[in-house]
């Protein structure tokens, strides 16, 4: 796997923990972020596991473990279609940018993990 691959990988990594933690951590930008496109606080904690979930499995992916990272890559790509679209159905497209530059990470990721 070429270095351009693992840097996709890591960096999609880092960015799904670090958005994990920050949803873990309740952080007011989530919050307001979540109330923005309709999304209750009680479903923040199991978003925020499934980021880390996906994070764990494209790590495990990149370790050698490669259909975890395959499904891992698969399961972000789909988690932030479905932001993307949350997004644009509530018509909040001041800040898309944002869950559109994960989705671009985890279709990254998912290639990355797909070319090994």
């Amino acid at each position: 796997m070429g270095i351009v691959w693992v840097t996709v990988i890591c960096a999609a990594v880092l960015a799904n923990a670090g958005i994990a933690a920050a949803d873990l951590a309740k952080a007011r930008v989530v919050l307001a972020n979540s109330a923005e496109v309709g999304v209750a606080p009680a479903w923040i904690p199991v978003l925020a596991l499934l980021k880390a979930a996906g994070a764990v499995g494209l790590l495990l992916g990149l370790a050698g473990v490669r259909p975890l990272g395959i499904a891992a890559g698969t399961g972000l790509v789909l988690f932030y279609v479905g932001a993307v679209g949350a997004h644009v159905r509530a018509r909040v497209l001041h800040n898309i940018a944002f869950p559109a530059l994960y989705l671009a990470l985890a279709v990254g990721a998912l290639v990355s993990a797909l070319e090994r």
